[in-house]
């Protein structure tokens, strides 16, 4: 189905990793999305969200308005946006196709169409699984930006691995201990196999750990992004020879797996049940193994889990049509 002359609002409550998924499953379906970020205030914030409480007065006056002419889809990430999406569906009297990313623990019968990673649990007639999370990679993206960063580690010798740090949240712990044990591998492959470093901070790394990580690899072959400019993310992964990632993050593996470079995830301290099950699915399928220090090379089908789910967006519009 040609989906191109949908319109399209992408809801979230401004969180990065939220919004970048439903950016890039309205990108995949060929569309430019209308961002809406919202503030839901007291007591919207804490009701469940159902039903019973769906109202747009949910969105809260601090966010973006979401007010008719309502689009002809919705896709929304989050707990606190899935109250504003039910509403919406039941304010456009079915017309806008709401779909929801990830499980904001209310039944997925209250959208059109939920898309969940395995590791999730929910299950339904319209709940969507997906190997990991959706994100904005593509061969294009990854080619383009390499070529545009390419200058700048071009005095770097190869292999060049990227190395992608997120942060303590709370199911690990990304301190000074991790960085610098990261640090000492990182020097060490440096010194045996003559590799680059480029190194790309999160905004959940933090200043402390940031400024531990220029220490420990100042006048190493190495560069570490300081946050300012463009940022580089994507340039350096479709540069990467191979890549190096922090446990922390569903998003992060899942891009960089989206690469098909080798994955080498490391693993920090803490955890749940949930991203164990995560991380032990993507290693079994073999896109991922875990960073000991050393570099291994291995060969997979690049994850493209996104257009795998905008294929399922567009099925289901097309049904809804018949």
């Amino acid at each position: 189905m040609d989906v191109s002359g949908l319109t399209c609002w992408v809801v979230t409550d401004g969180k990065v990793g939220m919004e970048i998924q439903c950016i890039g499953l309205a990108e995949a379906l060929g569309l430019s999305p209308v961002v809406k970020r919202i503030a839901p205030a007291a007591p919207w914030r804490w009701l469940p969200p159902s039903p019973l409480w769906a109202t747009l007065a949910a969105a809260g006056p601090g966010g973006d308005r979401l007010e008719p002419p309502f689009p002809d889809l919705l896709i929304a990430s989050g707990r606190q946006s899935a109250g504003p999406a039910i509403a919406m569906r039941k304010a456009s009297a079915g017309k806008t196709f709401t779909v929801q990313i990830q499980d904001p623990k209310t039944a997925p019968s209250n959208f059109d169409l939920m898309i969940v990673p395995e590791h999730d649990t929910v299950r339904g007639d319209n709940v969507f699984r997906t190997f990991g999370s959706l994100n904005r990679v593509t061969r294009a993206r990854l080619d383009a930006e390499a070529a545009r960063f390419a200058p700048a580690l071009a005095h770097l010798p190869r292999p060049l691995v990227t190395i992608s740090i997120g942060g303590s949240n709370d199911r690990y712990t990304l301190d000074r201990a991790a960085i610098d044990a990261l640090c000492d591998k990182l020097l060490a492959l440096t010194q045996s196999h003559g590799v680059g470093l480029a190194v790309t901070p999160s905004r959940r790394t933090g200043a402390q750990n940031e400024q531990r990580l220029r220490e420990r690899l100042a006048g190493a072959p190495a560069v570490v992004w300081d946050g300012s400019g463009d940022n580089p993310y994507f340039g350096y992964l479709g540069l990467a020879d191979h890549i190096v990632v922090t446990c922390d993050s569903v998003n992060m593996v899942s891009e960089a797996c989206a690469t098909g470079k080798p994955v080498h995830v490391v693993m920090l301290p803490g955890g749940s049940a949930k991203f164990e099950r995560f991380h032990a699915a993507m290693r079994a399928a073999g896109y991922t193994r875990p960073f000991d220090g050393a570099l291994e090379a291995w060969s997979y089908t690049p994850l493209d889990e996104t257009a795998r789910a905008a294929g399922e967006v567009r099925r289901r519009l097309e049904l809804r049509e018949r």
